[in-house]
């Protein structure tokens, strides 16, 4: 049965470095867009001259951003952020994670072909002329973080003096995770789905001004009472939560090696990341999650616990909004959430079981199946809106070719027909709303190998044409597969 022969289901219900005064490493200047010094495998005759020529439309494209860039989610995360960081990230001085923590889970591959999984690592760390920064958005889980450089560096993925760690970022314990599972289980059905990394609870700490920064780790004289006051208000919340004395001092023997090894990577990140702007180095920001998770804008209460939008750039950075210039919105050709909350457009039944297998669409962080759907056009129009994206790079448009028919859910209704002109925030109307279709061509061809938009089958064209007429972005880069090369430039 194909996969536009069967009919969408009823919407989801909810119960399912060195001291910070030291020099910063040397920044190689910044580069005039030239291609990654890496060895590709060698491209077959036939595509030489289609290679060529995406060769030079990328270097326009790419060469044309702004000294400051980002690169933020549109959806509900998992839309593919990594790879165009990875790519983007050759022709930039610096990358830099502003927000979330080890809940991002973000999948590159090198020149090679071979898969990173990273976490809180941002993505330009492949690039090895790229200084990778840690701002003081994040919340930092210091055992994961020391795992992945670990796993880099036994991959030939040299850190050393190329990662920063704000010196104002947040600690994230290993009580953090614990407490963010006992969260879950006191909500039971209401649960939010969450990965259960800790980063709500760590950003709890941070709100309540009782959470613990990276600069505290040079004062080890006073950690251990801080350390005290978190877990003491910990076991007073959770009866599922020990808290002994033994748990401190151990917690407090790890933390003092931690802090030796983190050492050279502290850094005053907002100092670092404005001196780099005025000496005109080229920053990328690499967002976290997505806009639909966004603690404020996203479907409320089923969200992160930071500003994956826009908003969060400058808050968890430290630079000015004036200096922040193209945006580049990142979306599916479909759409997907994992965990609960409201996903107007989700396929319940065979079709998006189809469409998790042909995507492989599993979570990069937790393992969990995503749940599927058409790709939601009112909630895209409401990302662009609040981050202003100058374009967008549309990803997996080659899971959708083995269809008859795509959908796009273009509007939404009440039960007694009245139109939602926007994506709202009333949850109870977003489970009651009624989603009106739009229905499309499919091509019916493998896509994987084009590299040349005007290549693509004419029913592709229209799909990404009418995506654009519809919320008024431009679509700039297109996604057919996971390596570093399956991008078209538009």
């Amino acid at each position: 049965m194909s996969l536009s022969s069967l009919s969408l289901d009823s919407n989801p219900r909810f119960a399912v470095g060195g001291p910070y005064h030291r020099r910063y490493p040397h920044l190689h200047h910044p580069r005039s867009f030239v291609s990654c010094s890496a060895k590709r495998p060698a491209a077959s005759a036939s595509l030489s001259v289609a290679a060529d020529s995406a060769a030079t439309e990328s270097l326009g494209r790419i060469g044309s951003l702004s000294q400051v860039s980002g690169v933020l989610g549109c959806q509900w995360g998992d839309e593919g952020k990594g790879k165009l960081v990875d790519i983007l990230a050759q022709h930039f001085d610096i990358v830099a994670r502003c927000q979330g923590g080890a809940n991002a889970g973000h999948t590159i591959y090198n020149a090679e072909g071979k898969k990173f999984a990273l976490h809180l690592v941002p993505s330009g760390i492949l690039n090895e002329d790229t200084t990778c920064v840690i701002g003081n958005g994040v919340v930092v889980h210091l055992p994961g973080l020391f795992k992945e450089i670990d796993g880099l560096e036994s991959n030939d993925v040299s850190c050393k003096g190329r990662i920063l760690v704000s010196d104002r970022a947040h600690l994230l314990f290993d009580f953090h995770q614990e407490v963010d599972g006992l969260r879950e289980s006191e909500l039971a059905k209401s649960f939010i789905g969450t990965t259960k990394r800790g980063i709500g609870p760590a950003y709890s700490s941070k709100v309540i001004r009782n959470g613990i920064r990276v600069g505290d780790l040079r004062h080890m004289d006073t950690f251990p009472q801080k350390l005290d006051l978190l877990l003491s208000d910990a076991a007073a919340r959770f009866q599922g939560f020990k808290y002994t004395p033994d748990m401190l001092k151990k917690e407090v023997e790890a933390y003092k090696r931690y802090a030796e090894r983190l050492e050279p990577y502290i850094t005053d990140t907002v100092h670092f990341m404005n001196d780099s702007i005025s000496q005109k180095k080229k920053i990328l920001v690499e967002g976290g999650q997505a806009t639909m998770l966004d603690i404020d804008f996203g479907t409320y209460p089923f969200v992160t616990s930071s500003s994956p939008s826009a908003g969060g750039i400058c808050t968890g950075l430290g630079i000015a909004p004036r200096v922040v210039g193209d945006l580049i919105g990142v979306v599916k050709a479909y759409t997907t959430r994992v965990g609960s909350g409201p996903f107007p457009t989700e396929n319940l039944g065979t079709g998006g079981d189809l469409l998790r297998l042909a995507g492989q669409e599993f979570g990069t962080t937790t393992g969990r199946p995503r749940r599927c759907g058409w790709l939601d056009i009112v909630a895209l129009k409401f990302s662009c809106q609040i981050n202003g994206f100058a374009s967008l790079n549309l990803t997996k448009l080659d899971v959708l070719s083995d269809l008859n028919e795509i959908q796009l859910g273009v509007g939404y209704k009440k039960s007694d027909g009245t139109p939602v002109e926007s994506f709202p925030g009333d949850l109870r109307l977003l489970e009651e709303l009624q989603v009106e279709y739009e229905v499309l061509p499919g091509w019916k061809s493998d896509i994987s190998s084009v590299r040349d938009y005007s290549d693509l089958p004419k029913a592709a064209q229209q799909y990404v044409e009418r995506i654009e007429e519809l919320v008024g972005v431009p679509i700039h880069y297109i996604g057919i597969g996971p390596g570093r090369d399956a991008l078209i430039y538009k």
